[in-house]
């Protein structure tokens, strides 16, 4: 059993290690959003496919909806929305420009899938951690069935009493 309590202490230790780096990631790395509206940016330069605005709307939650992306939502505003993706794509934004834009609108929550990086990564690592530990878990119950299950019976000794009141009643068995 304590060995099962080692592993399970070393992978809870080894999770904390990880929220820790990840919790230390420089945000510096993705780009700002842009304070000029698209408008200000002036004329379409860059030619824009659907499949690019599509792309960018799947990883947006709809305002409305709340249950669908961007891309998928009938709503209006969604509709919306993917044309102020169309204009900054062709203004010669990246996409994530255009989503640290609707991040600083909305914030975090417009994102579909919650960034790996600081208290969301919790969002990430908690279920496979939980996973883990089930895992642990099932492991030791296994293993002290399969040792309960092994472990040899021991015979009590017969007394003479014992095997004369066996001899009785097998006797009594045959008659």
């Amino acid at each position: 059993m304590s060995r099962g309590v080692t592993v399970a202490l070393l992978a809870l230790l080894a999770i904390g290690a990880g929220l820790a780096f990840a919790g230390s990631l420089s945000l510096a790395q993705s780009p700002g959003p842009l304070a000029l509206s698209p408008a200000a940016l002036g004329t379409a330069t860059t030619p824009v496919t659907e499949d690019a605005v599509r792309e960018i709307a799947t990883e947006l939650r709809c305002v409305v909806c709340q249950s669908l992306s961007v891309a998928d939502s009938p709503s209006e505003t969604a509709h919306q929305m993917r044309e102020i993706i169309r204009e900054r794509l062709a203004a010669g934004e990246t996409p994530e420009q255009i989503k640290a834009y609707f991040v600083e609108k909305y914030g975090l929550w417009i994102l579909l899938a919650p960034p790996r990086q600081g208290f969301s990564l919790l969002v990430w690592v908690v279920p496979f951690a939980g996973l883990l530990g089930g895992l642990v878990l099932v492991a030791l119950v296994v293993r002290r069935w399969s040792r309960a299950r092994a472990a040899p019976v021991e015979a009590r000794p017969v007394d003479e009493a014992m095997r004369r009141r066996i001899r009785r009643e097998l006797a009594d068995m045959d008659r």
